[in-house]
């Protein structure tokens, strides 16, 4: 017999559903279904189910019709259970009924827990109800859904077809819930900043620009939430953070995603030193809670969080890896004569101080497999942050590589507003020269710097980043349940 078409199948299908709402069978009047029990439940715990009646209600997965007895696996949010359906237990009306049923449909099952001859456990049907008709066909069931750009467009396939990703998922909001818990153990309260701003701050990055119409002006989605949390610590709480969405109007890849979320937290009276055991503490407790284990396997490396991390400077990163010493190379000429002699890549504006940091790009990220800190950046590329004392050209701050990874970015927050309000006419002067990714002035901001902000920690960590790393992810989007897709035309 050949084989229907997808086009065919659906219409087969929708013909059902008319014949079904037809006869005053409409499988979407239910509303409710008495489930008193999951599959992995009953299958976890046999010897408590068998003999028992339980209503269960999930997808079918599989069918199998063998004239006057049938079975079929139901599909719910905790696995698959088998179900045996008996035309002489249900009716043969009913019976005819299911055998009308299809893979991907929706049902209700009640009915005794027993073991097959295979040893199969099992739900005796005594009654099958459809509770919603599924009209496109399911992929094929023996390759499934694997092509990735399907996954992600189609995530509702994806975890009907792989159950199995629904692990990343779970380990995601109990990430997510763990980093709340860390933090609020820790006397931190999470605040809700505006996602719509007037300024777009707190990064180096593009913004997603909009207007709102009843201000008739041009608004940003957000890209950090910094400089809205700095200004809770200057009004008094001192600990504060938020978990949320940022959005940046810039390159997509297996580590960045236009939108996607970010643990931001401040802490008066400390500096990067106290993020530093922040951040080590946190990702320790958390690959204990979730993977079980501080040593986590990332391809052809297992990752140890649980012993201290390394510390390493960025000019002690670039002269370990590049072989060339910054500390050598006075001028931005000096630099850029560098630069061209090893193959990097700068723009025009670019100084010595933004060369340091793509040389260190170029030629260091990709060994930092074990965690590693990278302090003390150029002041160039750091309008945010306190100067390292007696070093005026760098400042206190980090970012934590793991796997090659950039994972987290801290500072000792700058609290000057004068050196402030220069450093921000610094970016605006790299905005003029065609920089769209430098930092825009924000005069409010800079007043309330002015009523004295205390001296302050704070750090940036990107959480679907994290939960790569503590899930064994390879991508970003695996770890998202709607990643950002350019739509087919």
């Amino acid at each position: 017999m050949e084989e229907l078409t997808l086009h065919e199948q659906h219409r087969v299908r929708i013909e059902k559903l008319e014949a079904l709402q037809a006869a005053g069978n409409d499988p979407f009047r239910h509303v409710t279904y008495d489930v008193t029990a999951r599959s992995a439940e009953i299958c976890g715990d046999f010897e408590k189910f068998e003999g028992e009646t339980v209503g269960i209600a999930g997808r079918i997965m599989t069918k199998r019709v063998m004239g006057k007895a049938s079975f079929v696996h139901v599909q719910d949010g905790a696995g698959q259970i088998q179900a045996y359906v008996a035309r002489d237990a249900i009716g043969e009306e009913e019976y005819a009924a299911f055998k009308q049923f299809d893979i991907g449909d929706i049902v209700g099952v009640k009915g005794a827990v027993f073991k097959t001859q295979k040893g199969e456990t099992s739900v005796k049907a005594a009654e099958i109800t459809l509770l919603a008709k599924s009209l496109h066909p399911l992929p094929e069931k023996f390759h499934g859904l694997r092509d990735t750009d399907a996954r992600y467009r189609k995530r509702y396939l994806d975890l009907i077809m792989n159950p199995e990703i629904k692990d990343v998922f779970v380990k995601r909001t109990k990430i997510i819930k763990g980093i709340r818990a860390f933090l609020d153990e820790r006397g931190y309260m999470e605040a809700d900043t505006p996602i719509l701003q007037t300024i777009p701050s707190g990064a180096a990055a593009r913004p997603f620009v909009t207007h709102h119409n009843t201000l008739d002006m041009q608004m940003y989605l957000r890209i950090s939430p910094e400089l809205s949390l700095k200004r809770l610590i200057i009004g008094g709480f001192e600990r504060v953070y938020e978990l949320g969405r940022n959005f940046r109007n810039e390159g997509m890849s297996t580590r960045h995603n236009p939108e996607f979320v970010m643990i931001e937290l401040y802490e008066a009276y400390a500096d990067y030193r106290g993020m530093m055991e922040l951040a080590e503490s946190l990702i320790k407790t958390l690959a204990q809670d979730v993977a079980g284990t501080t040593k986590i396997p990332c391809g052809e490396h297992i990752i140890d969080v649980g012993t201290p991390f390394a510390r390493l400077t960025m000019l002690d990163a670039v002269k370990k890896y590049a072989n060339v010493d910054f500390d050598e190379i006075a001028t931005t000429d000096d630099a850029k004569k560098a630069a061209k002699s090893h193959g990097v890549h700068f723009e025009p504006h670019h100084t010595r101080g933004d060369i340091l940091s793509l040389f260190f790009e170029e030629f260091a990220e990709k060994h930092l497999i074990q965690p590693t800190f990278i302090l003390d950046y150029p002041v160039e590329i750091s309008p945010l942050t306190k100067r390292v004392p007696g070093r005026p050209d760098y400042t206190e701050r980090f970012e934590l590589f793991i796997a090659g990874n950039e994972m987290a970015n801290a500072y000792s927050e700058l609290n000057d507003p004068i050196d402030q309000r220069a450093r921000f006419a610094h970016q605006e002067s790299l905005r003029l020269a065609g920089d769209e990714e430098a930092n825009m002035t924000d005069e409010d901001f800079l007043t309330a710097v002015e009523y004295a902000m205390p001296p302050t920690g704070g750090m940036g960590i990107g959480v679907e980043r994290l939960i790569m790393l503590l899930t064994g992810s390879a991508s970003i989007r695996d770890v998202i349940f709607f990643p950002t897709m350019k739509p087919i035309s």
